[in-house]
């Protein structure tokens, strides 16, 4: 297997063409806005509180024990339906088990806590992936002097084209080698058992990332084109179908209904056909594996798999220039990472800092 790590620059941009704007992010806090937006909201019955929390400087696992310790309850019985990092102000859902409201005064008392609002009970606990995405307020400072010409241009070609959907690169750790270790674990059963579950996921989740990275860099410059023999997504519903006909799709691909996919390898996980099953034999087969191989193995881990687009849509997007900061406002649909989008503005050594 190649040492080839995600926190390389080695996966290629959609917007290759446009000089890169330089520039750093997360200077501060502040600078990296994150708000998540609820799937639903609580009932108004049920054994779990759901809590809006706002924070700063606090990851999320880091506030689950933080919360779980000040309220006397197990780690378990708090929920949340994403993760998001330290460095950074973030709002997201919370749903605590078992807790009464008048508890929620306690958690105030953490200063990196600046606001809670209860929002009603549920039956329910959140669950990761109950969410309908990410509204992002970033900062970039000390930009080119290119950046008055370069933004407008890669703001065009990705509300276009669609952003590239890659993993980004917290599932890989600070080495980004994550995935070999769930390459081994595919393959040892023995070592599988003696890792708790959810630690055991996230490694094979790793190699998935990794696997779906390099299959969709393959196609970086064809990601908003359909191919006969592959697997599109609707965006309205998440459905896939095979593509028959390319020529007869692609309108609905440039109308952003529709967009080509990349396999997140597992025992029940279709792979493509045609030039996109070539596209996606080859990659597995650069580490030593086949789709056959790795469905089998995927089988004997307990996951199923499933089919991600190589693109998003970019919703509500807003910039401006003031001197050489730029301010950005966007939204992205479940899953989607902002760090794509900066990759794409920024380019070169510096994207390796987001």
């Amino acid at each position: 297997m190649d040492q080839y790590t995600m926190t390389d620059t080695a996966l290629p941009v959609l917007t290759a063409a446009v000089p890169g704007i330089g520039g750093r992010v997360r200077m501060a806090p502040e600078d990296f806005r994150v708000e998540e937006r609820p799937l639903y909201l609580p009932c108004g019955s049920g054994e779990h509180l759901y809590l809006r929390v706002t924070k700063r400087g606090l990851s999320t696992p880091q506030m689950v024990a933080r919360f779980a310790s000040t309220l006397g309850v197990k780690a378990r019985c708090i929920g949340v339906a994403g993760l998001k990092d330290a460095n950074a102000v973030t709002t997201q859902m919370v749903s605590v088990q078992g807790a009464p409201p008048e508890s929620v005064s306690k958690l105030n008392q953490d200063e990196r806590i600046l606001s809670i609002e209860v929002l009603g009970r549920h039956r329910n606990r959140l669950r990761t992936g109950h969410h309908a995405g990410n509204v992002f307020h970033l900062v970039v400072r000390g930009l080119h002097p290119c950046a008055g010409e370069s933004v407008p241009l890669v703001m065009a070609e990705l509300t276009r084209r669609g952003l590239p959907n890659y993993f980004g690169p917290q599932r890989q750790g600070r080495e980004g080698l994550n995935y070999q270790i769930g390459a081994a674990l595919l393959l040892d059963g023995a070592r599988r058992a003696r890792m708790p579950r959810s630690k055991r996921l996230w490694y094979l989740h790793a190699y998935q990332s990794y696997l779906f990275n390099r299959i969709l860099a393959r196609r970086i410059d064809r990601i908003d084109r359909v191919l006969t023999g592959d697997w599109a997504m609707k965006h309205d519903n998440g459905a896939c179908f095979s593509v028959e006909d390319a020529a007869v799709e692609q309108p609905r691909a440039d109308a952003f209904a529709i967009s080509p996919t990349g396999p997140l390898f597992g025992s029940r996980a279709s792979w493509a056909s045609g030039e996109p099953g070539e596209i996606e034999r080859a990659v597995v087969a650069d580490v030593g594996a086949t789709p056959e191989s790795l469905s089998l193995a995927a089988k004997d881990c307990g996951f199923r798999g499933e089919r991600r687009a190589l693109r998003v849509k970019i919703e509500n997007l807003d910039w401006s220039l003031r001197g050489d900061v730029l301010h950005l406002s966007f939204a992205l649909p479940p899953g989607a990472y902002a760090t794509s989008l900066l990759r794409e503005l920024m380019k070169g050594d510096d994207q390796g800092r987001l």
